[in-house]
């Protein structure tokens, strides 16, 4: 008879188990102090302990190591010299989303060539996340696939469930047992129910289908996640403006949520342009020097040259430092920004 089950699948290549990944590559002592302070830190922002600011800056994906290192080691130095007023998480970014098709990331093609060698992309991503975090650097990334996160989110501070999947059901449970603040950003439209939505499902406990550490298929059980936030990112229009930024947070206070807000720089409020975050960025520090702390944070994506390059499978081409994905800011520009934040932030006596 005709066969019903796996019609269209090709093959299956099974990976190891979380467990065993960890032991291949465990997290070392300073790594888990990086992780814990950081996660700490980001959570006394979100409760207003901490007067300061969030800032999570870094490259809109990582294509390769060696540029994502050296990236690191700059803004280490740089957070050493504004953390009296500012706490910075590096982007970490594995997991793309596609409109359609493209590349989907270095964990799901590591060698850019759409071989899909999960095997490899997961290895590379735990390497890179534990190199960082023993410079003492917090981590931020973008939780794509419900899978990942028993793989390296022992290893990340801060997560993102992004435009395209704040709505899903699978990503609000997930987050729901995330270890780390989550940020939801609003819809591709600027639509923000989606977002308010996710943050009531993700602080309630839940219940879903999933792998244990050992990969097993399980009956996944979580408590609730009180520290999910709302990332406007524009749409349709962007939204960092003082009515936008308003209207967030009266949608926050109606549902009896924190109005705890992060701006992204980036995507619909720049158009996707890396001249716009600057004028974006400008413009919400002015809102939070002028009395406004719902605005606990800002979101730059930067990276060692500005701009971005052309997608290609052959690395020699590729320019160093350069995004394959969306649009950076350079490295000279994101460290005047956030010199130039300290200063004005200082200058009006804040944090007090």
């Amino acid at each position: 008879m005709q066969r019903t089950e796996d019609v269209r699948i090709v093959n299956y290549s099974l990976l190891p188990s979380p467990m065993a990944l960890g032991r291949e590559l465990p997290s070392t002592v300073s790594a888990r102090q990086a992780v814990i302070s950081g996660r700490e830190q980001i959570q006394n922002i979100l409760t207003k302990q901490d007067p300061r600011m969030l800032l999570i800056v870094g490259p809109c994906s990582i294509h390769e190591e060696t540029s994502a290192f050296e990236y690191a080691q700059r803004l280490s130095a740089l957070s050493e010299k504004v953390k009296d007023t500012l706490v910075i998480v590096m982007r970490v970014y594995f997991e793309k989303p596609r409109t359609t098709v493209g590349w989907k990331g270095l964990i799901n093609d590591p060698h850019l060539d759409g071989s899909c060698d999960i095997h490899a992309g997961l290895r590379k991503a735990r390497k890179i996340l534990l190199k960082i975090t023993e410079m003492g650097v917090p981590t931020a990334t973008e939780f794509l696939e419900a899978i990942t996160p028993q793989y390296i989110a022992d290893l990340v501070c801060w997560a993102a469930v992004g435009a395209r999947t704040t709505e899903s059901q699978t990503h609000r449970e997930m987050a729901s047992g995330l270890s780390m603040p989550v940020g939801f950003k609003n819809g591709t439209d600027g639509n923000l129910a989606s977002a308010v939505n996710a943050l009531i499902a993700s602080r309630a406990p839940q219940g879903f289908l999933g792998i244990d550490r050992e990969g097993y298929p399980s009956v996944v059980k979580t408590a609730g996640n009180p520290y999910g936030h709302l990332v406007l990112r524009g749409g349709r229009r962007p939204n960092y403006d003082p009515i936008s930024i308003e209207e967030a947070r009266l949608s926050l206070i109606t549902e009896g949520l924190p109005d705890a807000i992060l701006v992204d720089c980036s995507h619909g409020n720049s158009r996707k342009k890396y001249q716009g975050q600057g004028h974006v960025w400008h413009t919400i520090l002015d809102q939070r020097v002028g009395g406004n702390d719902a605005i606990i944070g800002m979101m730059l994506e930067s990276h060692l040259s500005e701009g971005n390059q052309k997608f290609s499978p052959n690395l020699d081409e590729l320019r160093y430092g350069v995004s394959i994905t969306d649009e950076c800011i350079s490295w000279e520009t994101t460290e005047s920004l956030i010199l130039s934040a300290r200063e004005k932030l200082r200058a009006a006596g804040l944090p007090n």
